[in-house]
């Protein structure tokens, strides 16, 4: 897999010499830059539906931290390769605890996980300001939009139940649990820690001197799985469950002190009004997560590959 990337890499950037070569010295001259940067990172899913947009924002925003290759390779076109470490988190009493009786079943449901990902992405960028022929040209500020698909590695975990003595119990790994019942007879499969996601976004870019540039960037991940967050279908049958501690993950929803924080539930959930029996854990459709970041670029001054002759 690592050779494959190299060698598609190496085959962009001789291809955007190649080009380059062809136009004649007055055109543009592909050239690279990497970056470092992070920023914050919010989760979209079943313990946060669209309803709740603004908890997971305000709420639970946790962080992201990442490094980029980008490949310049005409005045308006880039390909980017980055790898970004993501934590995201949610949470039903966090979101819910001001207002149980806005969204009973959730604050009844009790779930709260936290997962941090792995993303591997490669992406196109187009930036709407024409580069300069060199580098050192390149416009002072340019917008831009990005699209392109990445390569995700995740873990959901939760809180073991608070301990008798008040501290906050270990984080445990749920697709191991099969909390849904995934892997007994009867039941799906458990699901995959690999998934593909989709990002796209927009950001701007400052130029800070000649070999450093600043980028803001604000992306979305849409993602083809519905358990970043171990949550997606119904209450398994708790005989069903392989061990004690799938069905404690299972159903939180007798448990009065929130596992994830510590609190205590007993008067909010006294406060509810009538909540039906629930059959369903989450919601249908797939998770996703928003990104914002900011990076520091740093424009290489040269490659050092020597690309073969074309045409010679």
């Amino acid at each position: 897999m690592k050779f494959l990337l190299t060698l598609l890499f190496l085959v962009l950037f001789c291809l955007s010499n190649v080009q380059a070569q062809r136009r004649g010295n007055s055109q543009f001259i592909p050239y690279s830059e990497v970056g470092l940067g992070g920023g914050a990172s919010i989760y979209l899913g079943d313990l946060s539906p669209p309803s709740q947009t603004f908890q997971s924002f305000s709420l639970l925003p946790r962080w992201n931290l990442g490094g980029s290759f980008i490949r310049h390779l005409s005045p308006h076109f880039s390909a980017r390769a980055s790898f970004t470490v993501v934590r995201l988190a949610g949470d039903d009493y966090s979101f819910n605890k001001d207002e149980p009786n806005l969204h009973p079943i959730q604050f009844q449901r009790n779930l709260h996980f936290r997962n941090d990902l792995k993303e591997l992405a490669f992406s196109g960028i187009y930036q709407f300001q024409s580069e300069g022929r060199k580098p050192n040209q390149r416009p002072a500020v340019t917008p831009y939009l990005t699209l392109g698909v990445a390569l995700v590695a995740h873990n959901p975990k939760a809180r073991m139940p608070v301990n008798a003595d008040g501290s906050l119990g270990d984080w445990v790994a749920l697709q191991p649990l099969g909390t849904e019942g995934q892997g007994q007879p009867g039941y799906a499969k458990p699901y995959s820690l690999l998934t593909v996601a989709i990002p796209a976004g927009a950001g701007i870019r400052w130029q800070l001197t000649e070999s450093l540039n600043l980028a803001a960037e604000i992306s979305f991940r849409y993602t083809f799985t519905d358990y970043l967050d171990d949550v997606g279908g119904l209450y398994p049958n708790p005989a069903d469950l392989p061990k004690a501690l799938s069905a404690t993950f299972a159903d939180r929803r007798n448990e009065v002190i929130a596992a994830r924080t510590g609190s205590d539930r007993t008067t909010a959930l006294n406060t509810l009004y009538a909540v039906p029996t629930e059959v369903r854990r989450g919601l249908a459709g797939n998770d996703s997560y928003l990104l914002t970041q900011i990076t520091i670029h740093y424009v290489l001054p040269g490659s050092g590959i020597k690309c073969p002759p074309i045409g010679r």
